[in-house]
């Protein structure tokens, strides 16, 4: 019997990572259905790792924080143990924040750090900030002072919310977020390299979306500067080098205020797969099929589908992409995936956002690959291969 391990990210605005996962199940099967499936949703850090973690071992817990804008909401953390993980999307993320309306100077991460809170109040030793798709430009300030920071103006008064409220910090102490973190394990997942500061921060490249404008743009990076000399100034002489580190610029800054605590940085694909426990499934399967909503130049440098691939070829296990759209030249996919098929080849609609649409192309997809892979159908058709 063929074994097949399809193991997805989510198709961002369309399906999540375990929607994908079943719709390509849902094909594959309808063609060879003596086929052993195993289904593993994978995340990267941002948008579906609770999720991502919840399909595995991990219970989710519910819990109310406040959102980006002020506002109570509730978001669920994965637990496992004495392992919590904590999704900043789900928290201060693009997709809560109130009516969709942006707040790119005034979005906190104060609810990430009651969630961290949360987390060592059950008395975890080991905690994991899944870092993307945050609405917040705050350099983890709301965190810091959900866990106790001092970030007073002049006149020993609270700075505001957000990275624009950075822009009155005139004292910096961290000493009690620093202590309540002390013994633990922090674990900064994503997959961005970015530093916090300049033409590739977190205000340049991250700002445009969160709604910032130009000049927006350029308060919130001179805002972060200055908190970096501030702490600097109160004698960290790490302040500035981490500034420097990738990944301070994950998440609006979310990334630097967990190095200040004591966080270390890692690749968010690479810690959901030995998380998920892919090795073993890698090992045992005759072929992968994977996944994401854009496989692009972004993908290449480690997003979730390309780290997969990689890791499969430790077991000389093929591995077999689809994406929503794929921008990337055959040449350049070949060296990590057997195939990729892209819905966009499938259809004129747009299914970027039509999950009925997409569900029924990668039902498709599924129908294909089997009938090429596990039904000696052939080699791959121009229809169904890129």
């Amino acid at each position: 019997m063929a074994s097949v391990l399809i193991a997805p990210d989510k198709f961002k605005g369309s399906l999540s990572a375990d929607e994908v996962a079943r719709a390509l199940e849902r094909g594959l099967l309808e063609a060879a259905p003596d086929t052993r499936v195993d289904r593993l949703p994978l995340a990267d850090g941002g948008e579906g790792s609770v999720a991502a973690a919840c399909a595995g071992r991990f219970r989710r817990e519910d819990l109310v924080v406040t959102g980006p804008t002020g506002q109570p909401l509730t978001a669920g953390v994965a637990v496992h143990g004495r392992t919590v993980l904590i999704e900043a999307a789900a928290v201060c993320g693009l997709g809560v924040l109130p009516g969709g309306r942006k707040a790119p100077l005034t979005a906190t991460s104060q609810g990430v750090g009651e969630a961290v809170r949360y987390a060592l109040e059950g008395a975890a030793d080991t905690i994991v900030l899944a870092l993307g798709g945050v609405a917040t430009t705050d350099c983890g300030a709301g965190l810091l002072r959900s866990l106790g920071a001092v970030l007073a103006r002049a006149d020993g008064t609270p700075i505001g919310p957000g990275g624009g409220g950075l822009a009155d910090l005139r004292t910096a102490d961290l000493t009690e977020a620093r202590t309540a973190l002390k013994d633990i394990d922090l674990v900064l997942a994503t997959d961005v390299d970015n530093p916090l500061l300049g033409p590739t921060g977190a205000a340049a490249v991250y700002g445009p979306q969160k709604g910032a404008s130009a000049a927006e743009v350029r308060e919130l990076d001179d805002a972060l500067a200055g908190f970096v000399r501030r702490l600097a100034a109160t004698g960290d002489p790490d302040a500035s080098r981490r500034a420097e580190t990738p990944g301070a610029g994950a998440a609006g800054g979310l990334g630097y205020a967990g190095m200040l605590l004591g966080g270390r940085v890692c690749s968010g694909a690479d810690y959901f797969l030995t998380l998920l426990g892919a090795d073993e499934l890698l090992a045992a399967s005759d072929f992968v099929v994977t996944g994401e909503g854009s496989l692009d130049e972004q993908s290449l440098s480690g997003k979730l589908p390309v780290a997969l691939a990689r890791r499969a070829r430790r077991y000389g296990t093929e591995v077999h992409a689809v994406a929503g759209r794929c921008t990337l030249p055959a040449e350049r996919t070949a060296a990590h995936f057997r195939s990729v098929q892209a819905l966009t080849d499938l259809t004129d609609q747009d299914c970027a956002h039509d999950s009925d649409l997409s569900a029924r192309l990668l039902e498709r997809c599924g129908r294909a690959l089997a009938e090429r892979r596990l039904m000696g159908k052939g080699r791959e058709t121009a229809e169904t291969a890129r």
